[in-house]
């Protein structure tokens, strides 16, 4: 996923700009009665523009006694900018209003890209205190901004006199997204009830920082410890010392710890023998901020979190925060992505209902008197899959090297695609020993832009993937892009090969997705740059990436033994690939949960969520929400529970009301991996296109009139479907779940 570097204030782009550029005037606007004041100075590094290449910030030069003085310079600065827009006696232009709100807050955008990707990769006790210091003051300085009526004022004379003006096509989007993003700040409210907004975001944006931080605390502070090796049996030697390491660590010299991970499952419980410690590894995860360890609880904090956006969702007039927050969506509306969703739980649930049936089986084969529980399900999961496909994922592994995944693999299939050419850099600062840099070049030899990559877990990173920019690209500032990918891969003991999992090899791919996005972006503004689009669009590129993975000419490229060089064999492949879709119910369904256990919390209306104030009621209403659902919850939990969410609940805005983006984009991706199938597949003309179409597009475009572009049509999810199983045949559904045809809703019409 995409970071959220700016996601302290109500909208990045007021940071970032909105702008167009043609000079025509209008008289509709009063003259300004004050004087726009002295501009302040600009001092320390982050005044001016990096003289590094491409403009990639110097870690050398930087220092956390930086980022507040910055921090406070830039938000200065650009309210002198602003206040020089509204004072301007001159009617609204173009130029003088929104060309002018694109070129404010270039420091304080410097500042806050770098910051927020430290603060996720790399934090510590000073950097989360700044965090909390700060991301309140940007709350209320982007309150001030997007609510000031003079400001408006002069946006909204220029928007409604759009008709009698001749528009390039992104001028034309950039007029509209500036004006409703303000009015969906709130800039037609009253001015009591702006007042009432500036105040909840303020409230809002402290709540979800602490919750944040919670969650990294609960899941950095609460490794499972056991006293002896034993316990860890079904572990490697390499993992049992890193045990003892973590432990000593942590204060328990003499016994063996492991470190949690973000999402409810934990990459090593299959390999655990001992079902009592598994048991207790699965637990700790499951209730690791529900009050079990009261330090750590969360459930009022989220609790507030969903009261405060149903409140602020209430004041505009929605019955509900999706509702408010889906307004610049691909599906527009819940119930579009609530009926894409539901449609599919009757198949996935009696999936889930018949591959328990098929663990306890295989449970009883083993001589064992239980019924498979979650600890237990990723165990004989896995058994299964070795057994009915002669799969084993630790010899997969053995082919999947971490430098030749990337350079080989990933790489290899850029350069094939789009013509890329990569360089690795020593002579760029970066903010972390494992942190690799390389130059982007074109086809033609040209720059691209510049690629970080991050790829191993540690505990100042919080959990999952991701990426962003540190410099955005932009015609009008001459700026390309740096991008940088994280991902937490456990990493190899010193001395050790780094090996990877195939789940990791697709999140490799999927990552560089992203990077692709940002690097291709082609657009004058930064606000609709790359992959400044619609938050259940941007997962999209990343995901028809990941088909590259197991592209029999790019996987025979990478995949070598890492011992003998062998390349991955053809029937170790096919095993791969029938094993992949054995587990669905699991691995599908948990993703489904968390999707529309997000959607639940975030269709209360105000007085329903005021009504959900303590620790108890979060819990009913969590249980409630996911028996509601109809699948089977106790074996197979959320990928996320309530209390760990940070998707949905770490940020004023996130992906709250937005998980259903990683399913809806699965629909798109799907369709999309069938028509390169159907057009020659790994071929520069289709890369091309597909460039051309949708990943030098940004966010200039409809999304649905974008995909028309690529595909010649509409999306279908029943390609989807069919790659999850839940369909039997592109013929029929299966179980009543789908037609194949999208909800009329979604049509973007």
């Amino acid at each position: 996923m995409k970071a959220q570097i700016l996601a302290t204030t109500a909208i990045a782009a007021l940071l970032a700009g909105c702008a167009t550029t043609t000079g025509e005037t209008m008289d509709t606007v009063a003259e300004a009665e004050t004087e726009a004041p002295a501009m302040p100075e600009a001092t320390g590094y982050f005044a001016q523009m990096s003289d590094l290449p491409f403009h990639a910030p110097d870690f050398t030069k930087i220092s956390e006694d930086d980022y507040i003085p910055a921090f406070e310079q830039g938000m200065a600065i650009q309210q002198a900018e602003v206040a020089a827009i509204t004072s301007n006696p001159e009617a609204p232009t173009f130029d003088n209003t929104i060309l002018a709100l694109e070129k404010s807050g270039r420091m304080l955008s410097r500042v806050a890209l770098v910051f927020y990707q430290l603060t996720g990769t790399h934090t510590n006790d000073n950097l989360d205190a700044i965090n909390a210091e700060i991301s309140p003051k940007l709350t209320a300085h982007s309150d001030s901004i997007n609510l000031d009526p003079a400001l408006f004022a002069r946006v909204k004379a220029i928007y409604d006199n759009r008709a009698a003006m001749t528009m390039l096509p992104e001028d034309a989007i950039l007029l509209e997204n500036t004006y409703k993003d303000m009015v969906h700040a709130g800039a037609l409210l009253t001015a009591d009830q702006r007042e009432q907004v500036k105040a909840i975001n303020a409230e809002l944006s402290t709540l979800t920082t602490d919750f944040g931080k919670a969650v990294r605390e609960a899941t950095n502070e609460q490794p499972l410890v056991v006293d002896a090796a034993e316990e860890l049996a079904g572990l490697s030697d390499s993992e049992i010392a890193a045990a003892a390491k973590l432990a000593a660590d942590k204060g328990y010299p003499g016994k063996f710890a492991i470190a949690m991970q973000n999402t409810t499952q934990q990459p090593l419980l299959p390999n655990l023998e001992n079902r009592e410690t598994r048991e207790k590894m699965f637990k700790l995860s499951l209730n690791r901020s529900d009050g079990t360890n009261p330090e750590h609880d969360t459930r009022v904090l989220l609790a507030k979190i969903a009261a405060l956006r149903a409140q602020k969702a209430e004041l505009f007039g929605e019955p509900d925060w999706a509702s408010y927050t889906m307004y610049d969506r691909m599906a527009k509306e819940p119930k579009t992505a609530l009926d894409f969703m539901e449609q599919m739980v009757p198949a996935l649930a009696a999936t889930q209902r018949r591959e328990a049936e098929v663990l306890n089986a295989r449970i009883a084969e083993d001589g064992k008197n239980f019924s498979v529980q979650p600890w237990d399900w990723y165990r004989y999961a896995n058994k299964v899959k070795a057994e009915q496909y002669a799969f084993d994922e630790d010899e997969a592994a053995q082919y999947f090297q971490l430098d030749k995944v990337l350079e080989d693999g990933v790489f290899y299939m850029a350069e094939k695609l789009y013509g890329l050419k990569f360089e690795k850099r020593d002579d760029i600062p970066v903010y972390h020993p494992d942190v690799t840099v390389y130059t982007v070049f074109e086809e033609d030899g040209s720059e691209l832009g510049l690629f970080y990559f991050d790829p191993f877990q540690r505990p100042s990173k919080r959990g999952g993937a991701w990426m962003g920019n540190f410099v955005e690209q932009s015609h009008l500032w001459g700026t390309k892009p740096v991008v940088y990918n994280v991902l937490n891969i456990p990493k190899a003991a010193e001395g050790e090969v780094q090996l990877v999992s195939f789940d990791n090899v697709e999140t490799i791919f999927h990552e560089f997705g992203h990077a692709a996005h940002g690097l291709f972006a082609n657009q004058k503004y930064e606000s609709l740059s790359g992959t400044n689009v619609a938050r259940d669009f941007v997962e999209y590129p990343s995901q028809v990436f990941e088909m590259w993975a197991v592209y029999p000419e790019v996987l025979q490229n990478y995949a070598k033994h890492y011992e003998t060089g062998e390349t991955i064999p053809a029937d170790l492949v096919e095993k791969m690939e029938a094993a992949g879709k054995w587990n669905e119910g699991y691995d599908f369904g948990e993703v489904v949960e968390a999707a529309l256990l997000d959607m639940k919390w975030h269709s209360l209306s105000a007085a329903e969520a005021a009504a959900i104030d303590t620790p108890e009621e979060v819990d009913a209403f969590e249980e409630k929400a996911l028996k509601e659902l109809g699948l089977e919850i106790e074996l197979v939990p959320p990928r996320y529970r309530s209390t760990y969410f940070n998707h949905i609940f770490s940020s004023p805005a996130g992906y709250s009301a937005g998980y259903y983006s990683y399913l809806w984009t699965q629909m798109l991706d799907h369709d999309s991996r069938q028509w390169f199938l159907d057009n020659g597949g790994l071929t520069r003309e289709n890369g091309e296109h597909y460039r051309k179409t949708v990943l030098s597009v940004g966010g200039t475009k409809e999304y649905f009139q974008m995909y028309r572009d690529f595909a010649g049509r509409e999306p279908t999810i029943e390609p989807l479907l069919e790659a999850r199983g839940l369909i039997a045949s592109s013929d029929g559904s299966a179980d009543g779940t789908s037609d194949g045809r999208l909800p009329p809703q979604s049509t973007g019409e």
